[in-house]
C-alpha cells in the first residue's frame, strides 16, 4: 500500500512537470484534451493490473514482454510484482529518453508507475477465479482493454515495446512481429519453469489480447496513412523527416474556398499517430489531417533514423 501511495505521488510530479512544459496547453479545450488523454492513460493501466493480479497470476498465466518477465521471477522468488515491473522497464524508459520522444516516454512513465502502483493494491484483494478457462478469457479481454486505451493516450505498459518501436526505426524491424518473437521466447522459458500448459495458457492470452487491442485502439502493425492539408508544409515535412525519421511526399492542391495547399502524405504505424498528430499540432494547429488504413504496402518505403538529439 505504500508503494502505491508513493507511486501515485511520482505520478502527480510527472504529470505536473509534463504539463509545465507543454507549449501547446494556451487554450483551455487543448489543456483538457492533454489533461483527459492522462486521465484515460491511467485508467487503462489500472484495467490492465486488475487483469494482471485478479486473473493471470493467480493461475501462473503469463503476459508478454516484461510483465511476464516479472510474474516469472515474482512465482520463483516471491519478490512483489509491482516492484518488479517498475524496475525491470526502468532502463527501457531511460534508453528510449532520447529516441522515441520526451511526450511518449513521459506517458509511458506515468502508465507504467500506475500500472505498477495497483499491481501493489489489487495484491491484496481476493482473486476474481482459479478456473484457467475463464482467467485466459476474461483477463485477455480486460488486459486488451487496459493496454488498448494506453496505447490510444499516446503512452506504452512494456519496455519490450520500447524496444520494438527503436528496432523499427533503426532496422525497419516491423513493430508487431518483434514483439511477438520476444513473447514467444518468454512463454517457451515459461514452459520449461512451469509447464507447457501453462505456456498455452498463456499464449491464448496473448491473442485474446491482442484481437481486443484490435478493437479498442487498431491493429499491432497495422499501417496507416496520414494525408495532411496545410499552409505550412515544408516545415511539417522537415519535422516529420527529422523527429520520426519518415519520409513524407509533398502535393499541391488547390481548395474550393480555401485556395491553394500543400498536401502531404507518409505511411506509419499505429503507435507514431499520437507523435504525428502532436507534432503537427506545434508547427500549424489549424491543418486538416486524415488517417486511414493500409492494407498492403508494395514497393519499398524509405525511412532514416530519427534525429536523437531532437525527439
Amino acid at each position: 500500500m505504500i508503494f502505491g501511495l508513493t507511486g501515485m505521488v511520482f505520478i502527480a510530479m510527472m504529470i505536473s512537470e509534463v504539463m509545465s512544459m507543454s507549449d501547446n496547453v494556451a487554450k483551455s479545450k487543448d489543456y483538457m484534451k492533454e489533461i483527459f488523454s492522462y486521465v484515460m492513460l491511467m485508467v487503462g493501466a489500472m484495467i490492465a493490473a486488475f487483469s494482471i493480479e485478479e486473473f493471470l497470476v493467480p493461475c501462473t498465466i503469463l503476459d508478454g514482454g516484461i510483465v511476464g518477465i516479472s510474474i516469472m521471477i515474482n512465482n520463483l522468488t516471491r519478490f512483489p510484482l509491482g516492484v518488479l515491473t517498475l524496475v525491470l522497464n526502468l532502463p527501457f524508459l531511460i534508453a528510449g529518453m532520447r529516441k522515441l520522444g520526451k511526450i511518449f516516454i513521459a506517458k509511458s512513465a506515468v502508465a507504467m508507475v500506475t500500472f505498477s502502483s495497483f499491481l501493489e493494491i489489487f495484491a491484496s484483494l481476493t482473486v476474481m477465479t482459479e478456473d484457467y478457462l475463464l482467467a485466459v478469457c476474461f483477463g485477455g479481454v480486460f488486459l486488451g482493454i487496459g493496454v488498448g486505451l494506453v496505447i490510444r493516450s499516446g503512452g506504452c505498459l512494456d519496455g519490450t515495446e520500447t524496444v520494438a518501436i527503436f528496432l523499427n526505426r533503426r532496422f525497419n524491424l516491423p513493430v508487431g512481429q518483434t514483439v511477438l518473437f520476444i513473447n514467444i521466447v518468454i512463454y517457451t522459458t515459461a514452459g520449461f519453469l512451469f509447464g507447457f500448459d501453462r505456456a498455452m495458457y498463456s499464449l491464448l492470452t496473448y491473442f485474446i489480447t491482442s484481437k481486443v487491442i484490435d478493437f479498442v485502439e487498431t491493429g499491432v502493425e497495422q499501417a496507416k496513412s496520414a494525408m495532411i492539408i496545410t499552409n505550412e508544409g515544408r516545415r511539417i515535412a522537415d519535422e516529420i523527416y527529422k523527429k520520426m525519421g519518415r519520409t513524407v511526399t509533398i502535393l499541391e492542391g488547390e481548395g474550393l474556398i480555401s485556395g491553394k495547399k500543400v498536401i502531404l502524405y507518409c505511411v506509419l504505424n499505429r503507435l507514431e499517430i499520437y507523435q504525428l498528430k502532436h507534432l503537427i499540432k506545434e508547427v500549424d494547429a489549424s491543418a486538416f489531417i486524415t488517417i486511414s488504413d493500409v492494407s498492403e504496402i508494395i514497393g519499398n518505403h524509405i525511412k532514416k533514423k530519427a534525429d536523437k538529439d531532437k525527439v
